[in-house]
Parts: C-alpha cells; sequence; structure tokens
C-alpha cells in the first residue's frame, strides 16, 4: 500500500493527500490515526473520539493508552483523580 501522506513546507500542516496544500512534500513516516483517520507526524496525536478510549498514563514518558500493556509505566487515570499522583517511578 503506498504512503499518500503530505506535509506543507509553508505551514506544516500534515494531509492525507497534497491537494490543499500550497508546498507539499511527501512524507514517509507519517501516522494515519486509527480513531479520527487524520495524519499527523507524531504518533502520540490524541483526538476526540481516542480520548474517550484513554484509561491509563505512563508516570515514566507521560504517554497515554487504553491498555496498560501499551506503556511503561502505567497507571489507571481514574485512580491517580482520586488519589494523590505518584511523585516517583515505580
Amino acid at each position: 500500500m503506498e504512503n499518500n501522506v503530505h506535509l506543507c513546507k509553508g505551514c506544516g500542516e500534515v494531509k492525507k493527500d497534497s491537494g490543499h496544500l500550497c508546498d507539499p512534500v511527501k512524507i514517509t513516516d507519517a501516522y494515519v490515526c486509527e480513531h479520527c483517520g487524520s495524519a499527523h507526524k507524531d504518533p502520540r496525536h490524541i483526538c476526540k473520539p481516542k480520548l474517550q478510549h484513554i484509561n491509563f498514563v505512563c508516570i515514566a514518558c507521560g504517554r497515554v493508552a487504553e491498555l496498560p500493556k501499551q506503556l511503561c509505566n502505567p497507571r489507571d487515570i481514574v485512580l491517580m483523580a482520586k488519589e494523590e499522583p505518584p511523585t516517583k517511578i515505580i
């Protein structure tokens, strides 16, 4: 499958196709969000549909995920809201 993700050299916007970009450059290391379908350079992109599925946060790097096994040092977000957040990595 060919990657048709482009980056605008002028404004930095990322789109699946080059049609609405003023100075498009094809990029190969793009990430297409499985929740909203938009293209991004950063795989840590968080959109509104993705927020509904997020349950855990890594207290080491700050990354968020749906399952704890997707993080290096996970902490349940609901429990963090009820208690004091941890101050050190366990």
